[in-house]
């Protein structure tokens, strides 16, 4: 098995590094860990500075084989380049969730006239979008239990239901929503799922709150939206009536490969801050870098970490060679093990920095909170478990 990079990934590896030194990492003082949504003139130039140099540099939209020319695997170690600064960099090269999933859903699924009105401006940045699936009155880490309804009424549907958790809503640039709902309750429990786009000013179309997580604000906001009797053009269901369910799994393949190794950027990050404070501090007569309990926490990241990227490595090659439908047990592993690996690593460092890591001086408590929030996100760990175990019990044994 070769574990080399292509030559384009390491090209590219190579200038992202010298973006990530040059430009994000500066800026992150400034725009990194913003709480709140700003109107402030300074922030939106920085941001838009980023943007114009990532895409001047050519790292532009790597997250879609089919604009970058990337396979999974060549794209994976520039995802985990890029989870060194979260919030950042994804977002200054135009590879952000939740409208990276979104534009793999029009490329794939949308018509000829969806892909322009929306999948154009989404790639060329001019355009935000949010994924509308999760509702508060279910358990939807089961998507077939999703309420929201989308009825056919001559040439439209009508929406009403309620969702949270939805990324996005708050940038001011948001302009479509994918909102998944129930087309048919009595059709089989997985063709009742249907998928629609609705522009954010569609009348019915209500913002009730934004959410915070773990007291986190960020710029892009996560909202609870209300649809009542929202009304758009039949022509806005994408792939037709009952194919929700599908597209929502065709959606977490890749996309799950993306974060998984953010994740693992995040942790890498973490236990360079770690060993860095270590070497820095004295307690006891000695570095806490000599230590015989700080060393083993960096000793056990760093194995954790490179077990954890060598697992999200063989998954993308599986997507690659075989597609996502034979790698599902691996993309369900992943979604488990990077989150929860990167979690670890960043509260060993938080363990290191003491008070100064739960503080906003530093990066670790965000990363704490993001890396523990994405064990809920696209399905909590105990689906994916199920799932796993699901695949094992059924797996033929060699005697």
């Amino acid at each position: 098995m070769d574990f080399s990079h292509s030559p384009r990934t390491t090209e590219l590896s190579a200038c992202l590094w010298e973006f990530m030194r040059d430009h994000v990492f500066p800026a992150e003082s400034a725009l990194g860990h913003n709480h709140g949504e700003s109107t402030d003139p300074t922030e939106a130039k920085l941001l838009t500075a980023l943007t114009d140099e990532a895409r001047r540099q050519g790292l532009w939209n790597l997250f879609l084989p089919s604009v970058s020319g990337l396979s999974t695997i060549e794209y994976a170690p520039l995802a985990e380049i890029s989870g060194w600064s979260p919030v950042l960099a994804p977002r200054a090269m135009n590879c952000a969730a939740p409208d990276s999933g979104n534009m793999e859903i029009l490329h794939m699924f949308g018509t000829e006239d969806q892909r322009t009105r929306w999948l154009n401006p989404l790639l060329d940045g001019t355009i935000r979008s949010a994924f509308a699936m999760t509702e508060p009155d279910v358990a939807s880490s089961d998507a077939t239990n999703i309420s929201t309804s989308i009825t056919r009424d001559g040439d439209d549907y009508i929406i009403n239901g309620r969702k949270w958790w939805i990324t996005g809503v708050a940038d001011t640039a948001c302009e479509i929503f994918i909102v998944m709902g129930k087309t048919d309750p009595t059709a089989p429990r997985h063709r009742q799922q249907s998928m629609i786009l609705v522009p954010h000013d569609t009348p019915g179309v209500r913002i009730v709150r934004r959410l915070p997580i773990f007291g986190y604000w960020d710029r892009q906001g996560h909202s609870e939206i209300v649809f009542d009797n929202a009304r758009v053009p039949a022509a806005n269901i994408l792939a037709g009536e009952g194919e929700g369910f599908a597209i929502a799994q065709a959606r977490l393949g890749p996309g799950r490969v993306h974060h998984a190794m953010r994740a693992i950027g995040m942790a890498e990050r973490a236990l360079a801050l770690m060993v860095e404070r270590a070497g820095s501090r004295t307690a006891f007569g000695s570095l806490l870098l000599d230590q015989g309990v700080v060393r083993d926490l960096i000793a056990r990241s760093r194995v954790e970490i490179d077990q954890a990227r060598l697992l999200v490595l063989h998954t993308a090659w599986l997507i690659d060679t075989y597609g996502a439908q034979k790698a599902t047990t691996e993309i369900a592993a992943i979604k488990i093990a990077a989150p929860d690996v990167a979690t670890k690593v960043i509260d060993r460092a938080i363990e290191i920095f003491g008070a100064a890591g739960v503080s906003d001086d530093f990066p670790l408590a965000y990363f704490y909170a993001s890396a523990r929030t994405l064990r809920i996100v696209d399905g909590p760990d105990a689906v994916h478990r199920r799932t796993i175990a699901r695949q094992e019990i059924r797996r033929k044994r060699p005697y």
